[in-house]
């Protein structure tokens, strides 16, 4: 019997994502077609032997949540469930905090994910692995190059026995070039060590005299707190992988991502792409067009477009490497490249909305996305563009490189700018 948990963070996380993070959760923003976790429920529902699925995390189970909850557990007949914080407690405190409801049923192992990387998610080979030779911890790595592994969690193993001899999180030299990908399988004793640094830090609490201080005992990070520590005492695996991988920390990332698993639907989900047929819109490449958006067949999309629910896209409109988010309007020879169009929101005609890729190097095949960062020297770096809930752009304008909050009624073109 195997459980999966999936740690899905809270509303103080995200931040990067703001705009879009305002409206929904993060881990149910729509990536390809679907919310991010889906992703990761699918594949944990196809592992043999999975009995529940958890999620924890410290948002507010608001309706958007709830909603998914019971979508999930029908769609996968199998129980999915939140258990919620009562303080952020960092990626290894929820899993000791909930330690009681995760190995209730006895599990032989439980896989732990954490919700913001796309992947192929390899649970199965992983867990081939793990019965093969039993240890507290087996880790997911794949490669980084060199400048970007500082990024990361990295890790050094014994090339035979594949055991980590030292780990270190975003290191400021170089160390590996394997690094973390945030996808775990864990034995019901690696919650022992939790154990430890949770009586260790209730100690340290007590020497301070300030029990209710920050971050407090329940906080633990499981990366510093248990991965550094106990690196090189034969509790700790690691497990290879060179499929897919990114992280989805930005909405830059999220579009990356998206890309990502249109392309992999090709051989899990061929129904999910959009096919060309006579009298509909021409399709180029890998795109999802939700059932219930109306889409010109004059219009042109692809490759990686993903269209949401209830989108309306207009005749000769132009889309290529965008998500548009569901009840979004694009009127007649609209053109949106590089771009994320949020919910409600509507682009005039012959208006074009654009922004600029941050792809990984495609020559390099270990170079990852960049973690972003908005500003270089007090200006806004070019980026993808996003257009908040409930924009509206007038026809005939561009919007080029720029960041629109929602509920804004531009009048005119912007370039390189937020928009507050």
């Amino acid at each position: 019997m195997l459980k999966a948990v999936i740690l899905i963070g809270g509303p103080q996380k995200g931040t990067r994502f703001r705009p879009l993070s305002f409206e929904v959760p993060k881990p149910l923003f729509p990536v390809a077609g679907v919310p991010m976790i889906q992703h990761h429920i699918e594949a944990c529902a196809q592992v043999p032997g999975m009995q529940e699925i958890l999620l924890i995390g410290f948002y507010q189970p608001d309706e958007a949540l709830t909603q998914f909850l019971e979508t999930a557990q029908q769609e996968f007949n199998l129980p999915v469930r939140y258990l919620q914080e009562f303080a952020p407690l960092g990626t290894g405190g929820g899993l000791y905090h909930f330690r009681d409801q995760i190995l209730a049923g006895g599990p032989e192992a439980f896989f732990v994910l954490n919700a913001d990387v796309c992947s192929d998610f390899p649970l199965s080979a992983m867990l081939d692995a793990h019965r093969c030779q039993r240890h507290p911890f087996l880790l997911l790595g794949t490669t980084a190059n060199r400048t970007q592994s500082l990024n990361y969690g990295c890790i050094v193993e014994n090339p035979q026995t594949h055991e980590v001899l030292h780990y270190v999180e975003k290191p400021s030299t170089f160390i590996s070039d394997i690094i973390n990908c945030g996808i775990y399988l864990f034995s019901p004793e690696a919650l022992k060590p939790l154990r430890d640094v949770f009586q260790r830090n209730q100690q340290d609490g007590q020497l301070e005299d300030s029990p209710g201080s920050w971050p407090g005992a329940g906080t633990i990070r499981l990366e510093q707190d248990v991965f550094s520590a106990l690196a090189g005492q034969g509790q700790i695996y690691v497990h290879l992988t060179d499929g897919i991988w990114s992280q989805i920390k930005s909405a830059g990332s999220a579009l990356y991502a998206s890309r990502l698993y249109l392309d992999r639907y090709q051989i899990t989900h061929p129904e999910r792409l959009a096919k060309h047929t006579p009298g509909g819109p021409r399709i180029r490449g890998n795109v999802y067009i939700h059932p219930t958006a109306k889409v010109a067949p004059s219009a042109v999309l692809g490759p990686n477009v993903s269209i949401g629910k209830g989108v309306t896209v207009g005749e000769g409109v132009r889309l290529r490497e965008c998500i548009v988010l569901h009840g979004a309007t694009l009127q007649e020879h609209t053109c949106v490249l590089h771009s994320i169009v949020g919910w409600g929101s509507t682009v005039g005609r012959w208006s074009r909305v654009e922004g600029t890729p941050n792809d990984p190097n495609p020559n390099d095949p270990r170079a990852r996305m960049d973690s972003e960062s908005l500003f270089k020297d007090g200006k806004l770096l070019p980026a993808i563009t996003i257009l908040g809930c409930r924009v509206r752009i007038p026809a005939e304008v561009l919007i080029l490189n720029s960041i629109v909050l929602p509920h804004k009624e531009l009048s005119r073109s912007f370039t390189n700018q937020i928009i507050l």
